[in-house]
Order: C-alpha cells, then structure tokens, then sequence
C-alpha cells in the first residue's frame, strides 16, 4: 500500500511520502489561449521525485477521486519509475488541433501549424451545426487537398444527429479522415458506425470505461484513442493499446510538457503508429511549466526519455484553488494500492 505522510509549508509545497519515498507537489494553474471543453485556465499539480523525476497530475476537476486514480498513478510513474519502455521511432506526427472557433481564427491555425492533419472540434454546445461546417471547410481549405481533417465531437451527439452531422462533415472536409467519439456509449458508437461511411474513432469509449475492451466486442470503433494519464500511465496505457489491437492515435489531455512527455513516451513505444497524434496541444497553453515548450516543428515532436524538469518558481494558482489541489492529491493517494 502506499504511505501517506503531508507536511505543508507554503500554500504551493506539499511533500507526500510514496512507499517510504518523499515527494514535493506544486500546484500550477496555466492560462489558455482560447476556451477548450469550458475552459481557460488549465490547473495541473505537478510532483517532483527525489531522483530528479518529474510527473504531472491534471484530472479535470469534474472527475471524481476514483476516475482520478489512473492518472496519479502516470504521475507518480514519471516522478518515480519504472522507467518509460525504449522507444522504437525518434519523433512522432502530430495533428494540429482546431478548438469549436470561427473560420477565420480555424484557418490561421491550421496554416501557421506545419501540419498536414488537423482536428476540429465540433458538436459544441451552444453552437450552431453551421459553424462547424464552415470551421471544417476554412480547416480544409487551410491544408490544402493533400491534409488530412478529423472532427471530434466528444460525444455530443444522438445517434441520428450523428449520421447527419457526420454526412455533412465530410462533404465539406472533402473527406474526412475519421470522426472522434460522436456519440456518448459505445452502442451508440456501433449504431453509428454502421450507418455511415466514415471511419469511427472512439476516445471516451476507451479512457473512462470501465472495460476498454467493450468498443472491440461491439465493433464499434476502427480507431482507438489512448490517453497516457487516464490510462494510468505509459506501462499501462501499452498494455491497453496492444490488447485492443486497432490502429492507435496516443493524444493528450492538455497536460503541460511534462504531461506530454508521457504521451510522446506512449507514442514511441507503440509498434504501429499509422495516424498522427493529438499530442501538439500545448499551442493551446499561453503558459507552460517548462522553458522549453515542447512545440512542434514540421508537425512532428520528439520522443524523450523523461519528462522534462519545469520552472516551479511561480506556480500562479490562488491560494484557494492550491488548496483544493493539495488536498486531492491527498485523498486520490488514499485510494491508490501499490502500483
């Protein structure tokens, strides 16, 4: 089991005891550059092992001590080991990543990325199903016909609202790549899928389930996205990839760099790796927690063999907010058996 001590000092210093081991907690909160799943500002906590390692705890703050497990434990793997498997490519493909913006601000960032795939955020609430046609045709039109367009809806479809959306999506990608999670449950995922002609990716079918294994039983997905946190970590996130045994895009849960590097570890590692991944997502912080941004060049991102050590002098978080983070930590390590 592990052990937990906490000693608080400052409001942004908080040492936890892991197996007899000492670690030091820094609460982060991470500006963004424009609204992503409701948000603008990315809260992180991130924990230094006494080795020089590094890891990064983000569950968004909806989730529950329990569904934030797996991604203390990916945390506490980087901070603390085993070490991340060899990877088998240096550098990974990533996509460019299109929040639910206007066509204008969709076309300048997919053309100043360097990528050849974006994907776009569609199905957002509030929003009109035009708007994602004109973001996806100004996202097309930004790559060229050679770019590769994937939509993602993160669930927020019916399944007849799907089959519409996904039809008309298509026609003004000029062919999309696939589309990402239409629906909430993986029948709706099957139902869907056989009802349309373009490939159909699952992600929250995969990183909140119970049993992962539940969209290849019911063939509902030809693409799996795997997260490295939700997942609870690279070790296990591998397992999960390989056992599901379809084509794999490894993407991020908006973690800083030092989250990141997790996901690029996973990416490394996987035997195939035929998509680009959603890994480019720190164009999305105007803040990072490291110096050295891991930002793509040519729409491609290295592969590390740690995560990279941040700047904690300014953690930016109220003391309200570093509260709430050191104290959920506290319980989720309550709830964590031996890794």
């Amino acid at each position: 089991m592990i052990m937990i001590g906490t000693t608080v000092g400052r409001v942004d210093d908080l040492v936890t005891t892991v197996g007899g081991v000492a670690l030091r907690a820094y609460p982060v909160a991470l500006p963004m550059r424009v609204r992503f799943r409701g948000i603008t500002v990315r809260e992180t906590l991130l924990l230094a092992g006494p080795d020089g390692g590094w890891g990064e705890f983000c569950p968004f703050v909806e989730y529950d001590d329990v569904e934030a497990g797996p991604w203390l434990r990916c945390a506490l793997e980087s901070a603390l080991g085993p070490a991340w498997p060899a990877p088998l490519r240096d550098r990974v493909a990533v996509n460019a990543t299109v929040p639910a913006v206007g066509p204008e601000q969709a076309h300048r960032i997919a053309a100043d990325s360097g990528a050849g795939t974006a994907k776009v955020k569609v199905a957002e609430a509030g929003q009109d199903p035009a708007e994602d046609l004109a973001r996806v045709e100004a996202v097309r039109a930004a790559l060229g016909p050679a770019g590769r367009v994937r939509v993602d809806a993160n669930g927020g479809w019916s399944v007849d609202a799907a089959v519409a959306a996904i039809r008309a999506l298509d026609r003004a990608a000029g062919g999309l790549e696939y589309v990402e999670q239409p629906c909430r449950t993986v029948e709706e995922l099957a139902a869907v899928r056989r009802r349309v002609d373009v490939p159909v990716a699952a992600d929250e079918s995969i990183r909140r389930a119970s049993d992962p294994m539940r969209v290849v039983e019911a063939e509902a997905a030809d693409v799996a996205v795997v997260k490295v946190a939700p997942l609870g970590g690279v070790a296990a996130a591998l397992r999960i990839a390989e056992a599901i045994g379809l084509p794999c895009v490894v993407s991020s849960a908006v973690e800083s760099s030092v989250g990141l590097a997790a996901g690029l570890a996973l990416a490394g590692a996987l035997p195939d790796l035929p998509y680009a991944c959603g890994l480019g997502t720190t164009s999305l912080l105007a803040q990072d927690t490291v110096a050295a941004s891991l930002v793509p060049g040519a729409g491609s991102l290295p592969v590390l063999r740690e995560a990279p050590r941040p700047d904690v002098g300014n953690g930016g978080m109220s003391p309200d907010r570093a509260t709430w983070w050191l104290d959920r930590v506290s319980r989720v390590l309550r709830l964590v058996d031996d890794r």
